[in-house]
């Protein structure tokens, strides 16, 4: 591992916006390359004081759901090379568990969550800042078909989550992020012109950055 700073990219888009496919398709450009995908859904915060039903009933998609003091002190440790200790969250009973998962830092960390860019401390955390731009139905329906199939939950309790918390908030704070974004990729994870040209950039950064050590 080097011991240059690391390079930060944020990945962000609505709920179903293909984040995530995006980031699988930039590790694999980059394969052999040292690499750390931070998920900020990782760090949703501890609900054991709450009954099943008050967590359910907790909107997800709001940044106060979040633990995002403690995703950036662990961003600024990974940035001084140090290791991290991540809560575990488990989405079936909507909580965190008493387990964690080690990280050790990388050359390249990725940030990838709903709310990366809502945030200005992560953002000025961020190298390169990409948007997945994805049409509202395309998002809702493979919200539907993930959360029905990862996490168990009714068909009924994801369409009343998201027409009562996702949508909404996908307006107020997520879309609007997109004025920050360095790269807009549409449709996700299939536009493989963007994803290239993105994958280029950083292959350009970290080629400078090991000219410089040498």
């Amino acid at each position: 591992m080097s011991d240059k700073k690391p390079i930060i990219i944020g990945v962000t888009g609505g709920s179903g916006s293909g984040k995530t496919t995006v980031t699988q398709e930039i590790v694999s450009q980059l394969q052999g390359e040292s690499i750390l995908v931070l998920q900020h859904d990782m760090y949703y915060i501890n609900q054991d004081d709450k009954t099943m039903e008050e967590r359910r009933a907790a909107n997800y998609d709001h940044p106060d759901q979040l633990n995002t003091n403690l995703y950036i002190d662990h961003i600024h440790k990974l940035l001084n090379r140090e290791a991290i200790d991540v809560p575990v969250y488990d989405f079936a009973t909507y909580t965190t568990i008493d387990e964690t998962r080690h990280f050790e830092s990388a050359d390249i960390i990725i940030l990838e969550g709903i709310l990366v860019f809502s945030d200005p401390r992560l953002r000025d955390l961020m190298d390169i800042k990409v948007y997945v731009d994805t049409d509202d139905d395309i998002r809702f329906i493979r919200r539907l078909k993930r959360d029905v199939a990862e996490r168990g939950y009714s068909s009924e309790t994801i369409i009343n989550q998201y027409l009562a918390t996702a949508k909404p908030m996908y307006h107020q704070f997520i879309e609007p992020t997109k004025r920050y974004a360095d790269l807009i990729i549409p449709e996700g994870g299939g536009n493989t012109v963007a994803i290239d040209m993105m994958v280029l950039k950083m292959r350009d950064i970290l080629d400078k950055a090991k000219a410089a050590k040498n």
